[in-house]
């Protein structure tokens, strides 16, 4: 007779399986246009996959150092330099990671204690949460309004508390698409000017920003540079998210408490993918034309769906899209996403998903970091609705 299965209390007792992971599922399923999670149908140019071939064949395979290699951290230094003035030691305030979402973990495990409070803004990308509560911190959220997802400052200042130990922030921001500007830092600074609150801030889309805008990075503002750990991708800039490499800048004292906890969860990361892209970003056009590229797969996708039912909200940054339903159906929008992709043959994300209390304003998010033809496919079939 089989022994009785152990059941443990489960530390995350309200998370499933990811959205992202069940609507990928479903569109594989179906044979649907999969523009629900995000990630390219493209590849990176071959000179990045030569990279590698070579350091491999060159015997680079062994562990590298556990911040990263000083090639890479000293390319990641000089960009952030060049792009944003901002000075960071290669040596004891730059740390390549395992992804973003293991740099993002790693920063709250090293600095969230039990019963600390962090602000998150909501609709808030689906990894945040749970590393907070897995470090028994409390999540405290600020709502993002629709259309715009604009920060409401007079409802950040009202969440702050004796207890605040961090906020997180996303820009350009993942579903909405919406990019802060200068002034929203500037709000920020003053909003934990006198505390000793700690940002996070996601900036994985830093080069994917619209209309001539500027990405507005927290190591550009000196005063927040100064209290800021800032994450960003290379699966995102050079279309290799099955990589899972990024990079975390911060003051010294940050990073101290950051790598402490990232060389017991990760250690390091990959030796010859590492080199690779530390000669792969000699040529800065590489993550400087990635906004024009993008904004010209933002406006094809757009102008296909001109003539659809869906009412497209603003995009400002990301390769993600935005778009209203209400036109088409007044079905929740799990149940539309799911007949979306069995029926119409096109997958795209709830953005209830994005909500603790699955909030239903009838809006999808669709990715159109896809080939013009994979996205004609996909707009053929919505615009037939």
């Amino acid at each position: 007779m089989p022994h009785a299965a152990v059941m443990p209390r489960s530390r995350l007792p309200r998370v499933g399986t990811t959205i992202f992971t069940v609507m990928s599922r479903m569109a594989h399923e179906a044979g649907a246009v999969n523009l629900s999670q995000g990630y390219p149908d493209f590849n990176a140019e071959p000179f990045l996959f030569d990279r590698v071939s070579h350091w491999m064949h060159a015997g680079m395979n062994q562990y590298p150092p556990m911040a990263g290699m000083p090639a890479l951290r000293e390319a990641i230094a000089a960009k952030v330099s060049h792009l944003y003035g901002a000075e960071y030691d290669p040596e004891t305030e730059v740390t390549v990671t395992a992804g973003a979402t293991q740099a993002l973990f790693t920063a709250v495990a090293a600095l969230v204690h039990p019963g600390d409070e962090v602000v998150v803004l909501e609709p808030v990308y689906d990894s945040y949460v749970p590393a907070i509560e897995l470090q028994g911190g409390i999540p405290v959220r600020v709502s993002l309004a629709a259309p715009h997802y604009r920060p409401d400052w007079t409802a950040l200042r009202a969440a702050i508390t004796p207890r605040t130990r961090m906020i997180m922030i996303n820009t350009p921001h993942n579903p909405t698409g919406a990019v802060w500007t200068e002034d929203d830092l500037r709000a920020l600074a003053q909003l934990v000017d006198g505390t000793d609150i700690v940002v996070v801030s996601d900036e994985v889309y830093e080069h994917i920003v619209f209309d001539g805008a500027r990405h507005e990075s927290c190591g550009r503002h000196s005063d927040l540079a100064a209290r800021s750990i800032i994450v960003s991708s290379f699966g995102k800039t050079y279309h290799i998210t099955g990589w899972k490499v990024g990079y975390v800048l911060a003051p010294a004292e940050l990073m101290v408490e950051f790598r402490k906890v990232h060389q017991f969860n990760v250690f390091t990361v990959n030796t010859p993918v590492q080199l690779a892209l530390a000669d792969y970003m000699e040529r800065a056009e590489r993550h400087l034309g990635l906004a024009a590229f993008y904004q010209a797969k933002r406006d094809y996708f757009r102008e296909a769906l001109g003539a659809s039912k869906f009412d497209l909200l603003p995009c400002g940054g990301t390769y993600f899209q935005l778009a209203s339903y209400a036109a088409l159906s007044d079905e929740p929008d799990t149940s539309f996403v799911e007949w979306l992709t069995r029926t119409v043959g096109v997958a795209a994300i709830p953005v209830s998903a994005f909500h603790h209390d699955g909030r239903d304003a009838h809006v999808v998010r669709f990715c159109f970091a896809k080939d013009e033809a994979t996205l004609a496919a996909a707009c053929e079939r919505l615009c037939a609705l």
